[in-house]
């Protein structure tokens, strides 16, 4: 049995009166890809963000390596570094470098030092094709050159997983294709990702698993072969009717 990095139980989250997630249990496995599907509203990427506290949770736990991340004197810090998170919109600092960019939080949070630090984020920078463009500032860069760039930051580091938010969804196109064959190359070095996406040619096959959310809950959990092609649930063939048929 592979070991479980991330646990979640009977995790539920509001807002106000409208309840986003209700009592979900989840798992993530060292080295598994996980994508998880779903119509807008339905609680992907809130269940993300509450997995790095980035939305603190209304009830419920979050295990890392058994240890509650809610606990009084976690260290946050540290944990959001070995378990990074790519976002929809990015997140670069804009009047950074997208070098500087990959090296300020290795510097900050792990305490390497610039040297160190600007070594391991030219490796990465070099690993999603970006290289070229270390002297340039976001204002000067795609979207897709972008997430590029926040993918290595995210890599440089050396996260035990990594939470994808919808990571192309904000992209034209043309731009989708280059981060996802990024995506891709990751999952075949064996990190463990979790991927919140509209993108069911990924999530159909580079995912281990594929987990179908809706309306707060995880309605079904199981390899892509079942879930795309004789998915149990009546809600999750209704909405890959919809999607794939588009």
């Amino acid at each position: 049995m592979n070991e479980t990095i991330l646990q979640v139980n009977h995790l539920s989250k509001s807002f106000g009166d409208h309840e986003v997630l209700r009592d979900v249990d989840f798992s993530v496995s060292r080295g598994e890809v996980i994508s998880i599907i779903g119509a807008s509203g339905s609680g992907k990427s809130t269940l993300l963000r509450c997995m790095n506290l980035l939305e603190k949770p209304t009830s419920g736990e979050i295990l890392f390596h058994n240890e509650n991340i809610q606990r009084p004197g976690f260290d946050l810090q540290t944990y959001r570094g070995r378990v990074g998170m790519v976002f929809q919109q990015f997140n670069l600092f804009a009047n950074m470098t997208a070098l500087e960019n990959c090296v300020v939080g290795q510097m900050k949070v792990l305490k390497r030092s610039r040297v160190q630090a600007q070594n391991i984020a030219m490796a990465f920078l070099e690993k999603v094709g970006m290289s070229a463009y270390v002297k340039a500032k976001p204002r000067q860069l795609s979207g897709g050159q972008k997430q590029r760039v926040a993918i290595a930051r995210a890599l440089a580091m050396n996260p035990e997983a990594l939470l994808f938010d919808e990571p192309t969804s904000a992209l034209d196109p043309e731009m989708v294709g280059e981060v996802l064959s990024v995506m891709k190359d990751l999952a075949s070095t064996g990190l463990t990702m979790l991927v919140v996406t509209h993108e069911m040619g990924f999530a159909r096959d580079v995912s281990d698993r594929v987990v179908f959310m809706d309306g707060g809950v995880i309605v079904e959990s199981d390899v892509p072969e079942v879930v795309f092609t004789r998915p149990k649930h009546p809600r999750t063939r209704e909405f890959l009717a919809r999607i794939l048929n588009q």
